[in-house]
């Protein structure tokens, strides 16, 4: 079979990228036409940090996951749902490991990323159990960028309040409107379906139907 003729021009591209501070290459029409086949083959990015630039996906495989820090605990049973680590918490050690220059930009983000939703109510004024609503953020990216330090977020979801009722979903997002969900029957398997995710980190959005997710 023949060998690509592309290929070593294409790792020098990588390289090259790895190595910018911006994650860019040359403009000229060799340049660009190899950054083109290395999107299509989903070996980077656009950079989330720089516009313009691209960012690797080798690159990315070595960055933190970030959720709950007691998830075990929870899916074990020893702890209720109500201790789990909150989302500013997981957001607050996200933010920690990026460089200095874009935890601003993340901090702009914080609203959006790390808040729970509201206070959920029985009626007759019954406060009932919150749903769980738990961040997780991996690398990748979207149709659009991920969020600073090219990070996709996303929430492992109880649907409902009623623990009878039940149904769960594992939502993913990037930085702008491009998402996907999974939606489960338990809680297990909610769980079971995260660490899919985190293993098979990172990715692109679109690449997620292969474990049963849907864009939204």
């Amino acid at each position: 079979m023949p060998s690509d003729p592309h290929a070593a021009f294409d790792r020098n591209v990588l390289e090259m990228i790895e190595h910018s501070p911006i994650g860019a290459v040359p403009r000229t029409p060799s340049y660009q036409d190899a950054l083109g086949r290395l999107r299509v083959t989903h070996q980077i990015y656009a950079n989330a940090d720089h516009a313009d630039g691209f960012v690797t996906v080798r690159s990315l495989a070595v960055r933190p996951v970030f959720h709950a820090n007691n998830l075990d605990a929870w899916q074990a049973g020893t702890i209720e749902a109500t201790a789990l680590e909150s989302n500013a918490s997981i957001y607050d050690r996200y933010v920690a490991t990026l460089p200095e220059a874009s935890r601003a930009k993340a901090e702009t983000q914080r609203a959006v990323v790390a808040t729970p939703p509201g206070h959920h109510r029985k009626h007759g004024g019954v406060v009932a159990a919150d749903p769980v609503h738990t961040l997780f953020l991996v690398p990748g990216a979207g149709a659009n960028p991920g969020i600073p330090g090219n990070y996709l977020y996303g929430y492992v979801l109880q649907l409902t309040a009623d623990p009878v009722a039940g149904g769960w979903a594992v939502l993913l997002h990037d930085r702008d409107d491009d998402a996907a969900r999974c939606e489960l029957p338990t809680q297990g398997e909610a769980l079971a379906k995260l660490q899919e995710v985190i293993a098979s980190a990172p990715f692109h959005l679109n690449e997620l139907g292969a474990l049963g997710f849907r864009a939204i």
